[in-house]
């Protein structure tokens, strides 16, 4: 009786508001432009079902939208106008032009509010609590004279993939993601992974990220299109998200405070610690706002840069295994500028053409965030004569902007040569780091990271699809669904290119000896 009315009273308030809603957007609305088109909604909860499906991969979703109703088009689900951007001189004019306007996130309510990441600098609305933690991180990591003092950090790092590889190259997508995570860590918190077995903090980040991969997808939990249903108990039948929202809130809390106290720790013990965190505790003072914005601005660079790295190296070692003529032609021109006694580093890159277009055709080929994040307007506007009202959530289209035909000519195929030459393809940087004020703060790590990782493995390594049993396997070419995307799990054949790369490959571990992990310390201080 009690869950039977508790349910009444919701669908009355739902009524009540959608009724009031109506009548006060006839008053207010009576002269604007019209919204951009789109499908027509139901009574009460409006486009609620034309929402994508929980495990439909949103772009091809929302790309149907251009089909039906041109370059921009729009839902409005509970009251809240979604305007899609199929185009991206479009997505340019308001997010990059009109930034001032558009730079805000809409509320989440599951991952924002119940799960606690509300605070981080990616969800965090426009505002002053934006511009401190995207000013600190600009000024340590914002900029290439900045990125460019991790180098060596990220060469290391990567040195270690290729060993690890040599090892086990069946296991390359768990090398991938060790490789990003240290990293990651030990940029941001000066912490050294376990190498050879599972490493306990990795474990519950990576573990974190997954699950809010899936959470910060828009309309993924009913509560982000009903908020109220977020007072609705735990008990109640369909009120599971109350506890998966508890459980996920532990394991992201636990991200921000153990690497944290880590760093502290290191800092009070004396011990060296160059890290982006002691940079902030050297640079700040230790009020609990300070404190608070300094991990929530480090735990968005692990997020961020993390699942940059897997999917881009993921995509490229998929990529070479569909376009042998492209990895055969990077081979050559690493042969030719660097030769074959020593590996390529960062400072080749300007003498290295056809390896950074392969980089930024991996960029375009599967771009990480195929959807970016949701931008939200704090102020009226209007676009291509379409009312964009305050309050509107904007999808740009990543995956669509770099799999345009009038944009790239044969969008699926994998061609480097589309950036070179004296016409070259828009560089898919442009956008596939974000726009405007929302620009992702670590984008030249990331683009450091993906182009070493791409001519290492290349100078080094011949990837080719398997053979089984005298059978070439082929790849699937498919990529997952989230707001971060990377291809699905597939086999390849991973070897040195011949005995003398071999040794070159072996020769890291002396050039960047294997260091002690700092796991046992994170566990005893932060248990």
């Amino acid at each position: 009786m009690q869950v039977t009315s508790l349910l009444t009273s919701f669908v009355g308030l739902l009524v009540v508001t959608y009724l009031l809603e109506k009548v006060f957007n006839r008053l207010k609305n009576g002269r604007r432009p019209p919204l951009p088109p789109g499908p027509r909604g139901l009574p009460v909860v409006g486009n609620v079902r034309d929402l994508p499906g929980f495990d439909e991969y949103e772009a091809f979703h929302w790309l149907k939208h251009k089909e039906k109703y041109g370059p921009i088009s729009s839902i409005t689900a509970m009251g809240t106008t979604t305007v899609i951007l199929n185009d991206l001189d479009i997505a340019s004019e308001l997010l990059e032009k009109r930034s001032v306007k558009h730079s805000s996130r809409p509320l989440q309510v599951f991952a924002g509010q119940m799960v606690g990441a509300e605070n981080l600098v990616s969800m965090v609305p426009y505002g002053d609590r934006f511009r401190v933690q995207r000013k600190k991180m600009g000024r340590i990591i914002g900029s290439k004279t900045s990125a460019a003092q991790y180098n060596k950090l990220q060469e290391a790092e990567v040195g270690h993939l290729l060993l690890h590889m040599l090892q086990e190259p069946d296991q390359y997508f768990k090398h991938i993601k060790r490789e990003a995570g240290s990293l990651i860590l030990k940029m941001i918190y000066g912490y050294t992974v376990e190498q050879f077995k599972e490493d306990p903090l990795v474990d519950l980040i990576d573990e974190t990220n997954e699950r809010l991969i899936v959470a910060f997808v828009p309309g993924n939990f009913l509560v982000d299109i009903f908020p109220l249903l977020r007072y609705i108990p735990s008990w109640v039948p369909g009120a599971g998200f109350q506890k998966i929202a508890k459980e996920l809130r532990t394991m992201f809390f636990g991200t921000l405070d153990k690497p944290y106290a880590f760093v502290e720790h290191q800092i009070a013990q004396g011990k060296d610690n160059e890290s982006f965190v002691s940079h902030l505790l050297e640079d700040s003072d230790s009020s609990p706002e300070t404190v608070h914005n300094n991990k929530y601005s480090a735990a968005a660079l692990f997020g961020g840069g993390a699942d940059t790295t897997v999917s881009s190296v993921a995509t490229f070692l998929l990529a070479m295994m569909v376009s042998p003529e492209a990895q055969k032609k990077a081979q050559e021109e690493i042969d030719r500028v660097v030769g074959q006694n020593r590996l390529p580093s960062l400072g080749d890159r300007e003498n290295l053409p056809y390896v950074d277009a392969v980089a930024k055709e991996v960029m375009r080929w599967n771009p990480v965030a195929p959807m970016g994040l949701p931008h939200a307007s704090t102020e009226d506007d209007v676009v291509e004569g379409y009312f964009v009202p305050k309050g509107s959530m904007l999808l740009a289209n990543i995956w669509h902007f770099a799999h345009d035909p009038e944009r790239y000519p044969d969008p699926m195929e994998f061609k480097p040569e589309r950036f070179l030459g004296s016409e070259p393809q828009t560089d898919p940087s442009k956008y596939v780091f974000g726009f405007g004020r929302r620009i992702c703060p670590g984008r030249y790590l990331g683009a450091n990271s993906i182009f070493l990782n791409i001519v290492q493995l290349l100078s080094v390594y011949d990837i080719t699809k398997p053979v089984r049993d005298g059978v070439v396997v082929e790849p699937e070419v498919r990529f997952l669904p989230g707001i971060v995307s990377r291809p699905v799990p597939f086999s390849v054949s991973i070897k040195p290119r011949s005995p003398q790369h071999e040794e070159l490959i072996r020769a890291i571990e002396e050039t960047h000896p294997w260091q002690e992990s700092d796991a046992k310390t994170v566990q005893q201080v932060a248990p």
